[in-house]
């Protein structure tokens, strides 16, 4: 196995029409069993010899006895003591319609927009894509494929007096590569409030030179596409960053044109009636704040705990922090039919609190199925038990994956496309849903803030091959 390379600054390239990249990134999704540097069934190996060769380590501790971290006077808020990286605050919530009309809950705020960032290159006439091996606090198995470059502004200015962050230069300053994408993009809106990040793809020239960095690979979008079939191996941050990408394959023949799709989810953004106010921590109804962790009174949801972290490959080798832990495992699922032979996915336009503009296009199901059994049936969310109990041999892609492993603690959903019928899913869905096409979504990915970091990665898992509708 040759070691995976970092790179130095790479002369202009010539320029490559749309269509021209459409065509390679389909001949690189194509591309599958081995790429540049790894076998995909060796991908395991070098990820357990990465571990190896660093040192991990993750204890949980108190959030009183958090270094660098406190409760502030005044608002309760938990907050840094640089004033930078993130905080938990208090947010408070009122809808106009829905099962459940208000609520109050913590939420992480992080007003500094980070980069995700791969680079591209060609081999041998094919893209392949730099994966870094990167361990984040909150992962279930410490070590998952990342993007080239997964950082924040606090990480990459350095706040934190560590290392900088490699391969930086290619997403920031003067252009060192081709830009193919750079988007803003959410995260999760149930626990984010108004995060954002620039969703990057950029491409180096063929004759790069590239001394070897070992805790980075270069893979085929084939490639990712086998490791998308397995269970928390492809983190979050990489999955977004994907379905950015532009498109690799075509769906034409939409129900809705895009003007009329355009216009459905611009009615869905206007006639909600919604109240969202950041309030300080300490006023949040219904949540305890302990010396250990802050938690609902009924268990749901999700609780606030602390960690003290060891690693041995990151800009800093020891810090504290807080994280978000979710009770139980979501589901995630899109339910999806052929309409005239054309497969159309069942999108949700949905109201989740730390949006910036309220509602993001979801996935038809994306929920944690406790957090909703003390409702009544009919005030469950649509669809969720044919996503909890689907019809046998129906289902095309059912995978675990982890969530931001960098704020959230063991959060997994269970990702999934359920092919169902008119008996299932009529042409005319309930209210705040609509058909769509997986190129129509993928044409709106090229926009900030219309379909979601949920949806996203079910989108990455069609654009890398890792399921077929």
């Amino acid at each position: 196995m040759s070691a995976a390379p970092s790179l130095r600054p790479a002369p202009v390239l010539r320029p490559r029409v749309a269509e021209d990249l459409a065509a390679r990134l389909a001949r690189s999704a194509a591309a599958t069993g081995a790429g540049r540097d790894l076998r995909t069934a060796d991908v395991d190996d070098w990820l357990a010899q990465r571990a190896r060769a660093h040192r991990f380590r993750v204890e949980r501790v108190p959030l009183g006895r958090l270094d660098g971290w406190s409760f502030a006077d005044g608002t309760g808020n938990l907050v840094h003591h640089t004033g930078r990286f993130f905080s938990v605050e208090g947010l408070s919530v009122t809808l106009g319609e829905g099962p459940v009309r208000s609520w109050q809950q913590p939420i992480i705020r992080q007003p500094e927009v980070g980069i995700l960032g791969i680079l591209a290159k060609e081999f041998d006439g094919v893209l392949h894509f730099l994966m870094q091996a990167k361990m984040e606090p909150g992962n279930r198995n410490v070590l998952q494929l990342s993007p080239t470059v997964q950082a924040t502004r606090s990480n990459y200015s350095t706040v934190h007096r560590g290392a900088k962050v490699k391969y930086l230069e290619y997403f920031t300053g003067p252009r060192r590569g081709q830009v193919h994408a750079d988007v803003l993009q959410s995260e999760h809106g149930s626990w984010f409030y108004r995060k954002a990040n620039r969703n990057m793809l950029v491409e180096v020239g063929e004759d790069t030179e590239a001394p070897p960095d070992e805790d980075f690979c270069w893979l085929t979008l084939g490639q990712i596409g086998e490791l998308l079939r397995r269970d928390n191996l492809v983190n979050m941050d990489a999955r977004t960053v994907i379905a950015c990408f532009p498109p690799v394959h075509s769906f034409p023949g939409a129900l809705l044109t895009d003007a009329e799709l355009q216009s459905w989810f611009t009615v869905e953004r206007s006639r909600h009636d919604v109240d969202i106010r950041r309030i300080p921590l300490d006023e949040v109804e219904g949540w305890t704040r302990g010396e250990d962790v802050v938690e609902h009174t009924d268990g749901r949801y999700f609780r606030v705990v602390g960690v003290r972290v060891e690693a041995g490959n990151r800009e800093v080798s020891r810090w504290d922090q807080p994280l978000l832990e979710p009770v139980g495992t979501g589901v995630t699922a899109f339910l999806y039919r052929r309409i005239g032979g054309i497969p159309h996915l069942l999108v949700h336009a949905k109201v989740e609190a730390g949006f910036l503009d309220t509602v993001e296009l979801a996935p038809t199901v994306q929920a944690n199925p406790g957090n909703w059994r003390h409702l009544p049936p009919e005030d469950r969310p649509p669809f969720l038990e044919l996503a909890l109990d689907p019809p046998a041999g129906r289902v095309r892609y059912a995978v675990v994956h982890s969530e931001e492993g960098g704020r959230f603690l063991n959060a997994e959903s269970r990702y999934l496309f359920i092919e169902t019928d008119d008996s299932q899913t009529p042409l005319d869905p309930p209210p705040g849903y609509q058909w769509a096409t997986p190129g129509q979504l993928k044409a709106l990915t090229a926009h900030g803030h219309y379909v979601n970091v949920q949806a996203r990665t079910l989108l990455s898992c069609i654009d890398a091959g890792a399921v077929q509708l």
